[in-house]
């Protein structure tokens, strides 16, 4: 099945979203076609143009967004001094509110990878009535199991990599929250500080997490880089802005919320996710859900079993 042909946007702006903050947005397809969302990873991954590729461009209007801070969106996160604080959670789902508003948008598809699902999850939860239906792969939702897994877990099996992970905090962080004070790093006046901290922390990102070389030739962008590094310590040291609950997950707390919405989880059985049964908890919390395994596939949106269960997905979504 694979990926449908390359196509380039009809529209695009840049949205002022309030807080001194404009995010940058595209829309391709069909004008007239079924609404999807496009809601990209990291957070602060930002979106490329391969998003445009998993809705038939026939029979859908295509959005994709860069969220606050990264990509094409102002300011940018990896400029010394932007404001993080007006880079959480909710004001993100404010966003896509304004965005949806703004192109007169009554109800769309709701499609998520990695932090993109998690994102995507919470909007549903919180504004059901706009979401008809979730496309999510490389699934997680947040929670601070997740995250001590990601930076403190996986450090068994990737003990080398983990040794430098760790070697770039002062002794007193080591035992802490790890994402937090790599934040705190990356927060820091001297710039030869930051760089390292972005560094150590996507080197960490490409040890645990094998990805396809274009996700790591990303890395090499020492913009990006700073970006990324900075975006998702932020939000991984601060419960991802969900409150309080938030050590088994606030989203899958509220996964009943989602009654009513059908969705499809394309989950690789290799994604190390999997060690904590999210996808699987998940979707026996959400019976208006469907899971689909790809074997031998880690966490990835590009893999050919999951490509393809994503754009048979979206094609069966469009008939709604």
């Amino acid at each position: 099945m694979g990926l449908y042909p390359e196509i380039e946007p009809y529209d695009h702006g840049m949205l002022d979203v309030g807080d001194g903050n404009r995010v940058y947005w595209e829309v391709c397809g069909n004008p007239d076609g079924k609404p999807a969302v496009m809601l990209h990873g990291g957070p602060g991954s930002g979106c490329g143009p391969w998003f445009r590729r998993y809705c038939d461009p026939a029979k859908y209007r295509i959005v994709l967004l860069d969220q606050r801070g990264c990509g094409r969106s102002t300011p940018h996160a990896a400029t010394y001094g932007t404001d993080m604080a007006v880079n959480t959670t909710a004001h993100v789902i404010g966003d896509l509110e304004l965005l949806r508003q703004h192109l007169g948008i009554r109800r769309w598809l709701v499609w998520g990878v990695s932090w993109g699902s998690a994102l995507g999850l919470r909007y549903a939860q919180t504004h059901p009535d706009v979401v008809s239906e979730l496309v999510l792969t490389a699934v997680g939702t947040g929670a601070n199991a997740e995250v001590a897994l990601l930076t403190r877990g996986l450090g068994r099996f990737f003990p080398e990599a983990f040794e430098r992970f760790l070697a770039e905090l002062p002794e007193g962080e080591r035992d802490g929250n790890l994402a937090a004070a790599y934040s705190r790093l990356l927060e820091s006046s001297d710039p030869e500080v930051r760089a390292r901290a972005a560094r150590a922390w996507t080197d960490w990102e490409t040890a645990i997490v094998p990805a396809p070389p274009r996700s790591e030739q990303r890395y090499e962008d020492p913009e990006f880089r700073m970006a990324f590094a900075r975006t998702v310590t932020h939000y991984f040291g601060n419960d991802h802005f969900l409150g309080e609950g938030n050590d088994e997950g606030v989203v899958m707390r509220d996964a009943p919320l989602l009654k009513g919405i059908p969705g499809t989880l394309v989950q690789g059985s290799l994604d190390f996710g999997n060690l904590l049964g999210t996808v699987w908890r998940l979707h026996h919390g959400w019976p208006d859900s469907e899971l689909i395994v790809v074997d031998n596939v880690g966490h990835t949106m590009g893999a050919r079993g999951v490509v393809d269960a994503l754009v048979e997905a979206t094609d069966k979504y469009a008939l709604r």
